[in-house]
């Protein structure tokens, strides 16, 4: 037969402190994913302008790698470590194809990938076609997200279909023509991060437009 001592009265006055959850992380990634983005996408605008001269387009890969890629990369592991799964996906998806773009010229210009010269075209239209259809299917699929971000991915939507007819056919008219969607599409980027720091400090919201998708 066995018996259990009773409990002493220090052991029950006593319990171990009850330890609180770690605090979730907030924040707001487009802080930074915004302006990763206008890096990489004023220097494309002014590549198409004519600008910076085709010569000396390697300018463009510390613009698009270092800044906008990585940048971007970082934005969205931070959306999706506070749980905006939707976020996280667009900066990767923008950053992966920064990356991609900065290691498509860096091949270019140092022969890398021993394309023929009479292929570049076809290589550059091959990327651009990928691209092009994953713009479009991610503007599509964000339909229901506020009328500015619409905006934003159908003018990228539409200015790598430019550069795609540009590429193809060695028109420099539509260059410049894409250098106004790369431009506005800027622009719209520029008011989305406003918005996003005036209410980071405090201020008023400005108008994003209504979903086109409810």
């Amino acid at each position: 037969m066995t018996t259990e001592s009773p409990a002493s009265p220090a052991s029950t006055a006593t319990t171990s402190p009850v330890e609180a959850p770690p605090a979730a992380p907030t924040g707001n990634p487009a802080l930074l994913g915004l302006p990763a983005f206008l890096v990489g996408g004023i220097g494309l605008t002014l590549y198409l302008f004519g600008y910076l001269p085709a010569a000396a387009v390697g300018t463009l890969v510390p613009m698009t790698l270092v800044v906008s890629g990585l940048g971007l990369l970082v934005a969205g592991w931070w959306a999706i470590r506070i749980g905006q799964g939707a976020v996280g996906a667009i900066f990767t998806v923008f950053a992966t194809f920064w990356l991609s773009y900065a290691y498509l010229v860096l091949s270019l210009v140092n022969d890398w990938l021993k394309i023929p010269a009479d292929d570049t075209a076809t290589a550059q239209a091959t990327f651009l076609i990928g691209w092009l259809a994953v713009f479009a299917v991610l503007t599509l699929a964000t339909l229901r997200l506020p009328l500015a971000f619409t905006a934003l991915f159908t003018l990228v939507t539409i200015t790598v279909a430019l550069v795609l007819v540009a590429t193809l056919t060695g028109s420099t008219g539509l260059l410049t023509i894409a250098g106004i969607g790369a431009a506005l599409f800027c622009l719209v980027a520029i008011y989305i991060f406003v918005d996003g720091m005036t209410q980071e400090l405090g201020g008023p919201a400005r108008s994003m437009g209504n979903p086109l998708v409810h």
